[in-house]
């Protein structure tokens, strides 16, 4: 076993090829924890070097409906009436703070993420 940092890409494709191979290996032998290890090394260079944005607010929304099976429907009263759930929900309205708090509880969203800042739509 031959573990060295990633701090290149051509450290982080080599690591990966490897990984590859052994990465069925039994745990708590030496190919498993090798992998393990290698593992824990792809993932860190994977997050400084390709780290993922979090979504604006109206897509972190739409996306936790999907994942509770929640319908635009199911707004209304939280964001306000019919028409504002539908402005809100295609960027026509912002978000206010009394709309983040409660989408915060029902959605179970942070409201950090809620409150970031996007484009409205003209």
């Amino acid at each position: 076993m031959n573990i060295s940092p990633i701090r290149t890409e051509k450290d982080y494709e080599k690591a990966l090829k490897r990984l590859e191979k052994i990465f069925d290996s039994p745990p708590k032998s030496k190919e498993g924890d090798e992998a393990e290890i290698l593992s824990l090394l792809i993932e860190n260079y994977e997050n400084q070097h390709f780290p993922i944005e979090a979504p604006d607010p109206i897509e972190a929304i739409k996306i936790r409906m999907e994942e509770m099976n929640i319908r635009q429907k199911d707004l209304v009263g939280i964001i306000g009436g019919k028409s504002r759930v539908s402005e809100v929900l295609n960027k026509k309205k912002r978000l206010t703070v009394d709309m983040i708090r409660k989408l915060e509880k029902m959605l179970h969203l942070s409201a950090s993420l809620l409150v970031k800042n996007y484009e409205l739509m003209k």
